[in-house]
């Protein structure tokens, strides 16, 4: 059940996709399936545990999901074997190898992808495919070739999935979506909870104009799909921001930039890792700590500065644009 997708994700998905039939390569315990299948006429669910198969076929039923067919067996040997052409195909790789260790890279997947994707797109002309948060997105695109999306989908600030959309003719840039839902409060005339978009291109991200500056009244901190689709220099330039290091993906600004994607704090001081200088600007012994390009761990500036976690107090230890390391004590 690991891989399971949740109801938030899975809705999600179904909002990307409808046609006349789809065909999920990788039934597994069939959540993504039964809302996927909603917005189509027809719908195969494909899986080799024939144990698994029954469960979900029970389940479907229970629930009332009528328009799926379960087919038993291996899912290459059903679409090389299936007259249909499907207006969508979906998988969800395996990503556990024979010793049960965790997999990430596509090629380590089962199935392959890479390995049948011109087979899959002999039946269809849309792929949806589920991969690991794990996974690097710009050999991945360019691994898969054809896509023309990616999104990258966090739930409450927790990357959950990366889906890419692929369509058999497409050769241009892929548009990648930064997802975040916030909080679980659904939006009037929809069944998705509200949700933050950020949408970009590599092509933007590589030639951003940005600037750096020392820390200033405020710092931002990008939500974690932002960070997982790498729009580190389109974040400074889409909310008018400048960056406190190249590689520290933190921002600033003299002036309070509202709506921003992430946590937004008052910077009260900015010092250097010392225990004296920090306890002045902090009340008791409590702070939350965050690391970005920073050489210790969050444990052991904890252990350095004798602080428990908690409070009103945030520090974030990094590395500034002239290399020095620094610790910012803000507030929410």
């Amino acid at each position: 059940m690991e891989q399971s997708s949740s109801e938030i994700t899975a809705k999600f998905k179904a909002s990307l996709v409808q046609g006349e039939s789809i065909l999920d390569l990788t039934g597994g315990m069939g959540i993504d399936l039964a809302y996927l299948s909603k917005d189509f006429k027809k719908a195969f669910y494909t899986e080799q545990n024939s144990e698994l198969l029954t469960i979900t076929q029970h389940n479907y039923e229970v629930l009332g999901i009528k328009n799926v067919q379960f087919v038993g067996g291996n899912s290459e040997v059903f679409l090389k074997q299936s007259e249909t052409i499907f207006s969508w195909i979906y998988l969800d790789p395996h990503r556990r190898d024979d010793t049960g260790n965790k997999v990430v890279k596509l090629e380590d997947c089962e199935p392959n992808i890479l390995k049948i994707k011109d087979l899959i797109f002999e039946k269809t002309d849309n792929v949806l495919l589920k991969v690991s948060p794990m996974l690097d997105i710009d050999l991945a695109i360019l691994g898969l070739k054809n896509v023309s999306e990616v999104y990258v989908v966090a739930v409450e600030n927790e990357v959950k999935e990366i889906l890419f959309k692929l369509e058999k003719d497409f050769e241009g840039e892929a548009k990648i979506q930064a997802i975040n839902f916030p909080k679980q409060v659904l939006v009037a005339g929809s069944d998705l909870p509200e949700k933050h978009v950020f949408t970009f291109q590599k092509s933007e991200e590589k030639t951003a104009v940005i600037s750096f500056s020392s820390p200033k009244q405020f710092l931002y901190e990008p939500n974690a799909s932002i960070l997982k689709s790498g729009a580190f220099r389109m974040t400074a330039q889409v909310f008018g921001l400048q960056k406190i290091a190249p590689h520290s993906h933190l921002y600033t600004s003299e002036q309070l930039v509202e709506h921003f994607q992430g946590r937004t704090f008052k910077i009260k001081a900015v010092c250097k890792l010392d225990k004296k200088e920090i306890a002045k600007h902090i009340s008791g012994n409590k702070a939350n700590i965050t690391i970005r390009n920073f050489p210790l761990t969050v444990k052991q500036i904890r252990e350095k500065l004798k602080l428990n976690e908690g409070g009103d107090d945030y520090l974030f230890a990094t590395t500034d644009a002239q290399n020095q390391k620094i610790v910012i004590v803000c507030s929410k």
